[in-house]
């Protein structure tokens, strides 16, 4: 899945499939995450989010499955 870069303090890019409803989520510290079963929508107003670490923590963290792909200070 492409990520796009993204202007945030917390996060570095950010990618969605719409047909498998996942979010990818790339961290500053280096940190990629996958979500599981996310809406669409979710993902439109994350990306359209003044603060997207603040959407994120509201909407998505602690509320959608995921998996650590890449753990912290390491490289993809």
């Amino acid at each position: 899945m492409s990520r796009l870069p993204v202007d945030s303090s917390m996060l570095a890019s950010i990618g969605y499939s719409p047909d498998r409803s996942r979010l990818e989520l790339e961290f500053r510290d280096g940190a990629l995450y996958c979500f599981f079963d996310v809406p669409e929508a979710y993902f439109q107003e994350l990306m359209t989010a003044d603060s997207k670490g603040t959407y994120f923590n509201r909407n998505i963290r602690n509320r959608f499955p995921y998996q650590l792909l890449t753990a912290a200070g390491r490289e993809n």
